[in-house]
């Protein structure tokens, strides 16, 4: 989990290293700091359980298996990227390892997950589905009518709300009138709430007897992980300076942040992970751009 974890951070870093080169051909939300809650879920996952992520997804792609070549190739909009070059950063899918896609628009990804989930039992597979999502969601309507769908009928979907505490810019004391980790228990889903948002062990032992549960036909649950995002909401810099936060709270998290603290483990596996890395944005680099013929394919 520790390897995983720093593939993630080194990718982003190293996205964060060239993005003003314009090789990146999309807006990009970075998952520094987050990135110990993809892994921890996914390693507590099957292969085949669909994941359905948001726009900071490229940390979940990972740690569910996705090709890091085919990642790059997508950020840099060539042909050989998982979506021949027309998702970006924001779309990413991997539908191979259980990826099934990410989506721009907040909260839409839910009402997928509940359906891949009554897909599944329907055909009997033994998956579940998971629905990713941050703690702004919790707002929309479709959040709501996609829980008490999936209460109704008992589905094999978990909820994962990565709470950062922040919709873009506004905090949660400016949106919120209800606390999440009570919200849904109204529609009788069981939540559970994890603070430590760094904690990989925890997080896939919390995630693998829940999974359990789901998976035996107990129902939809739902885990609220908090976590710490690092960077600015969209972008590769920074937000101190934009008056909405300051960075007590990151300092904070980056204290017991395991990618922080094993600096002597971090330092062992980082040449192997440049190297990958390197290789999989040459691969991008060679790769052709999609020809006019793509322009409409694809499209529903």
């Amino acid at each position: 989990m520790m390897y995983d974890a720093l593939k993630i951070r080194l990718v982003e870093e190293k996205i964060i290293e060239i993005y003003h080169s314009d090789r990146i051909q999309s807006p990009v939300h970075l998952s520094i700091g987050q990135e110990h809650v993809a892994v921890g879920v996914c390693a507590a996952l099957r292969r085949d359980d669909p994941l359905f992520g948001t726009y900071r997804s490229h940390a979940f792609y990972l740690a569910k298996g996705g090709d890091l070549k085919r990642m790059f190739a997508e950020l840099y909009g060539k042909a050989t990227g998982g979506a021949k070059g027309k998702a970006g950063s924001m779309h990413l899918s991997a539908p191979e390892v259980g990826f099934m896609g990410s989506s721009a628009v907040v909260a839409s990804n839910i009402p997928h997950a509940v359906g891949a989930a009554l897909a599944a039992r329907r055909r009997g597979t033994g998956q579940i589905a998971v629905a990713v999502f941050g703690d702004g969601a919790t707002e929309e309507g479709v959040f709501h009518e996609s829980i008490n769908f999936a209460a109704l009928h008992r589905l094999p979907v978990l909820f994962l709300c990565e709470n950062n505490g922040y919709a873009v810019h506004s905090p949660l004391a400016a949106r919120q009138a209800y606390r999440i980790g009570t919200l849904a228990a109204a529609y009788g889903v069981p939540t559970h709430s994890l603070e430590r948002g760094h904690d990989m062990m925890g997080i896939r032992d919390l995630t693998a007897a829940t999974a359990a549960r789901v998976r035996a036909g107990g129902g939809p649950e739902f885990l609220e992980i908090h976590t710490c995002r690092f960077r600015e909401h969209v972008g590769p810099g920074t937000d101190f300076d934009a008056g909405y936060r300051d960075d007590a709270a990151m300092l904070a998290w980056q204290a017991t942040d395991p990618l922080t603290v094993h600096r002597d483990l971090v330092d062992r596996m980082t040449p192997a992970l440049l190297a990958e890395i390197e290789a999989a944005m040459a691969f991008a680099d060679d790769s052709p751009w999609p020809g006019p013929e793509e322009l409409l394919t694809d499209v529903l």
